[in-house]
């Protein structure tokens, strides 16, 4: 009796570790996605005159990443496994286009040095997500609460262009994406444990993907702020 209990403990936990490690594959290559996307896009002259010469297209890019954000995560469970990577992918692809102007603001050296802060930062959080026994979901939700209001006072901030407003907004948007991180790390633990015995490859790597899209909106959200706070400028 005791050793059918090992084995079914084993099992588990070797099918959460292989869940957890494709959520988190699946998180790399979509940063990576964004980086050379956004090296790339920045290096382009061409490129960067027809999205930003244009006030109206970061706008568009803007809307563009929250529609495919929300469509993703409401329908991924109704589509092909196939269309839920591609999404993920081109939605990572968007926001390196996005992010493309930091090469123009930024030094290349303070750019690496906040990534791995970031990373540091992330990994730290990421892992009390993964061994605190308490329970965050009431944490959860207040910070989501936070960041509907960090992101209403980003756009304001937009139109007043606040230096002040934006250094705040900054560091309660780190420490955000801090709590947002370990939280999102406890609810994929718990989605690991949760999936079902006999959940075919596709249902795996959808519900690896879903959680790779929340740990990777954490990720950058955090590195932005970051950058916002420490990055030097070519001036």
């Amino acid at each position: 009796m005791n050793t059918n209990l090992s084995y079914q403990q084993t099992g588990v936990m070797t099918r959460v570790n292989t869940f957890i490690r494709s959520t988190y594959n699946w998180m790399a290559i979509g940063l990576a996605a964004t980086g050379v996307t956004s090296y790339f896009v920045s290096e382009s002259p061409g490129m960067m005159k027809a999205v930003y010469g244009n006030p109206i297209m970061p706008w568009v890019l803007f809307i563009g990443l929250i529609v495919m954000c929300g469509f993703l995560s409401a329908r991924i469970q109704k589509m092909q496994a196939s269309t839920a990577t591609g999404l993920y992918v081109g939605l990572t692809v968007l926001y390196g286009i996005c992010l493309a102007p930091i090469f123009m603001i930024y030094t290349q050296t303070s750019i690496a040095s906040t990534f791995f802060i970031c990373a540091a930062t992330f990994g730290a959080a990421s892992v009390y997500g993964m061994i605190t026994k308490k329970d965050l979901t009431g944490m959860g939700q207040f910070l989501m609460m936070g960041l509907i209001g960090i992101i209403i006072a980003m756009v304001v901030n937009m139109f007043i262009q606040s230096s002040a407003m934006q250094t705040i907004i900054s560091m309660i948007a780190v420490l955000l994406f801090t709590g947002l991180t370990a939280y999102d790390t406890q609810k994929l633990k718990s989605m690991a444990v949760t999936l079902p015995i006999d959940a075919t490859g596709a249902m795996v790597r959808k519900g690896a993907i879903l959680g790779a899209l929340s740990l990777y909106l954490d990720f950058m959200g955090l590195f932005v702020h970051l950058l916002s706070l420490l990055g030097v400028s070519r001036d």
